[in-house]
């Protein structure tokens, strides 16, 4: 599973202090999927068109490694992301949110757009969540694909 960030990890909102520094908010939620994804052997990369340090300590918080930041072409890098980390285009499920998501959520098996996504991508997505970017959407993809995997009895048994 591939994911975008501002928009569907986050609300969209960037936030700077007064120094300069960039602010994101996470959902916990989010972060628990993710986390519950990649136990079950599913992988997870980010393919964004913005960098940050909030990002990238997102990103080690959850241990996600595949990080593809300051993408201007993100379909362009499908075929990087498949080569170094294995699967294909047709196993890969992507979620975005606005207009430079639509290429490469062209090219994927399963593209997923956030509730609040640009309508034009939620015309071109395979799914809507029902949840907006930042508020859960990727707890509710992550959901779905392990009980469409068959994991989801064995996790709830966990807890």
């Amino acid at each position: 599973m591939l994911l975008d960030v501002d928009g569907v990890l986050t609300d969209g909102s960037i936030v700077y202090s007064d120094s300069g520094n960039e602010t994101k908010r996470f959902n916990a939620k989010d972060g628990l999927g993710i986390k519950l994804l990649m136990e079950s052997g599913i992988k997870v990369g980010i393919v964004t068109g913005r960098d940050s340090k909030a990002l990238m300590y997102r990103c080690k918080n959850l241990g996600i490694s595949t990080i593809y930041a300051a993408v201007r072409d993100k379909a362009g890098m499908l075929d990087s992301i498949i080569e170094t980390v294995g699967g294909s285009a047709e196993n890969t499920a992507y979620i975005g949110d606005d207009l430079p998501d639509i290429a490469l959520m062209a090219r994927v098996g399963l593209s997923i757009a956030v509730a609040d996504a640009h309508e034009y991508v939620r015309q071109h997505a395979d799914w809507v969540t029902a949840a907006k970017g930042g508020c859960g959407a990727v707890r509710e993809v992550c959901e779905m694909l392990l009980q469409a995997q068959g994991l989801w009895d064995a996790i709830i048994k966990r807890f």
